[in-house]
């Protein structure tokens, strides 16, 4: 009797396996959890290098993790093989993945189902995903076990999602109020396992939720720089219980791993448009900064990047384009200045010798005031005199410019003696006629053809000049007066709004690096700014290049304010001679006095 007693039934035995099945999953998902690299590794079939164990490792260890990795280091798998952990080891989990622009989050996915779908991935993993889409709109993960994984918009329209995970993918992008306002609210509900509905569980912690940032370097003038600092000061305050984490990887991990093309890393460091800034910020992961002496500050030339589209000349004549991509017509008042600092032999040993032409639209904003507009910039090397003339006189005509600058102390005589004459473009059959000089009359006397219009403004440098130049251009850019081209980075995504993803896919790669050549150049023109430096001397400013870098960029878009400037001064004096005294100068009608008759 005792013995059928105690005989379990066969609901009983079903629950008994359930039972040791789940403790062996417990187990195994804590395991799992506290050594995600291997789980990749087992699961996924993916042999990490040393350093990606590492960060993968550190990203699910810590609350609040920022990963600043260099070309060639794997930033965007890194985030994919995260994501694809994470949601299989925590059932229900929400992960959003914000950037400056979906494009660039929609990558994470895109890597996400490259590695699920690869064939090392067993079948059974294969099936954790139950949807997904990926389109301009709309890119997400549905997972088997009820995860979520999606691209979320950086900006106004992301308000009232919600996640346990946050990925910001190049964070550095991203505006700050954005995710300090936004962004951040997301995590504002911990993911909450059913066990924690039971009443034995209900005090146990709750989980954390993560907010994980990745980029590359930038300036230290930026508010990522301080996001870093506070992170760094933060490991070493409190160690790992302080839950922040950071790390950088440069160049030299993904070369030592075979994961970079060490051969091609020199060859591009010995072509003669390096850049020593660009290099160090995206390839060793350093924050690049003003030293002692700096004249121009990032955040002042940041913030004043709001051009989308160049102007861009007749010459870019292109399979598919649109209109409002190509040189408008003149608004009233307004005024087009380009400007050319010459350079003629192209050289590996001396880097700062390129002509750089900057053309500005100034806008008139009132009282003699102008919005000055960096529309359009390009650098040649190495072309002989009486191209750089052609090219000069080419684009004085295309933009309809009103002035042209030139600096005629150095390499700038002989093109200038080229434009006062008349010069044939053997390639249309175009004669572009002289132009003379406005503001010298001794180099006026120079341009033979009587009548020839008076628009050269040329530049003898001098050192009270120069400082005039560079102190004009600080103030300026400090001011809010000049505008820039957008970041490279937007580039790319302008493009396929205005002419259509079809029509840019149909664009050969070189029409799309022309395309982005002006964007470059602005970005370019940043880092000459801020890789300059300054001495003050007899109340003088002299403003020079550290050695191996360019100023040619600088030089030309300082002689082409200074002469807006003075523009402004003489539109200022115009207006105060024509001014007619206002309210005091209103012409009444005499009164008609009635004399009394006696």
């Amino acid at each position: 009797m005792a013995t059928i007693q105690n005989k379990k039934t066969e609901q009983e035995l079903k629950q008994e396996k359930l039972d040791k099945l789940m403790e062996g999953v417990d187990a195994w998902a804590s395991f799992f959890r506290a050594n995600p690299h291997r789980f990749v590794r087992e699961f996924l079939g993916i042999i990490l290098k040393r350093f990606q164990e590492i960060i993968l490792c550190m990203m699910f260890r810590f609350p609040n993790a920022i990963y600043l990795a260099a070309r060639g280091a794997g930033k965007t798998f890194i985030l994919a093989l995260f994501c694809i952990t994470y949601s299989i080891l925590y059932p229900g989990a929400i992960i959003q993945i914000a950037s400056r622009t979906r494009s660039q989050a929609t990558e994470v996915i895109k890597q996400i189902l490259k590695i699920m779908n690869g064939g090392d991935v067993p079948e059974f993993i294969k099936n954790e995903i139950l949807q997904d889409k990926v389109s301009p709109s709309e890119a997400f993960i549905k997972w088997r076990n009820g995860s979520y994984t999606a691209v979320v918009t950086a900006g106004e329209s992301g308000r009232g999602q919600r996640a346990h995970v946050l990925i910001i993918d190049e964070f550095r992008l991203v505006d700050r109020d954005i995710i300090e306002t936004i962004l951040k609210k997301f995590l504002a509900v911990p993911r909450m396992p059913g066990y924690l509905s039971k009443p034995e569980y209900k005090n146990l912690p709750k989980e954390r939720t993560k907010m994980l940032y990745a980029s590359s370097a930038w300036y230290k003038g930026h508010w990522s720089y301080e996001l870093v600092e506070s992170f760094v000061i933060n490991m070493l305050k409190n160690g790992v219980d302080g839950g922040h984490f950071c790390c950088t990887i440069p160049y030299h991990v993904p070369y030592m791993e075979g994961l970079l093309d060490y051969e091609r890393l020199q060859e591009d460091m010995n072509e003669a448009g390096f850049n020593e800034v660009t290099f160090r910020i995206e390839m060793e992961g350093l924050f690049y900064g003003l030293g002692s002496g700096g004249l121009y500050s990032f955040d002042d030339l940041d913030k004043n990047r709001k051009i989308k589209y160049p102007f861009y000349p007749r010459s870019y004549n292109y399979r598919v384009a649109d209109k409002r991509l190509f040189i408008p017509e003149k608004r009233q008042g307004e005024v087009r200045i380009l400007s050319a600092d010459i350079a003629l032999i192209s050289s590996r040993k001396s880097k700062n010798d390129a002509t750089s032409i900057v053309i500005n639209q100034m806008l008139p904003l009132g009282n003699g005031k102008y919005i000055k507009n960096i529309v359009y910039l390009e650098n040649n090397e190495g072309l002989r005199t009486d191209a750089q003339a052609l090219n000069i006189r080419r684009l004085f005509d295309d933009y309809d410019c009103d002035y042209l600058v030139i600096d005629v102390k150095g390499l700038g005589v002989g093109v200038t003696d080229l434009i006062m004459g008349d010069i044939y473009d053997q390639s249309t059959g175009t004669i572009y006629g002289a132009l003379s000089c406005y503001n010298d009359e001794e180099w006026a006397k120079r341009c033979l053809v009587k009548g020839a219009p008076k628009v050269i403004w040329v530049i003898n440098g001098s050192d009270k000049l120069n400082s005039d130049c560079a102190m004009i251009l600080r103030d300026e850019f400090r001011q809010g007066r000049i505008k820039l081209l957008c970041s490279e980075i937007d580039a790319e995504d302008l493009m396929r709004e205005l002419l259509g993803n079809k029509a840019w896919e149909s664009l050969t790669l070189q029409e799309r690096m022309n395309l982005q050549l002006p964007y470059l150049n602005t970005r370019l023109l940043i880092d000459e700014l801020i890789n300059l430096e300054c001495e003050t001397t007899k109340g003088t400013v002299k403003v020079k290049e550290k050695p191996g870098a360019r100023k040619d960029r600088y030089s030309s878009i300082s002689y082409n304010i200074y002469v807006a400037r003075e523009i402004e001064r003489q539109m200022q004096q115009k207006n105060s001679r024509n001014y007619d005294g206002g309210i005091f100068n209103i012409q009444f009608k005499p009164p008609m006095i009635k004399s009394k008759r006696g």
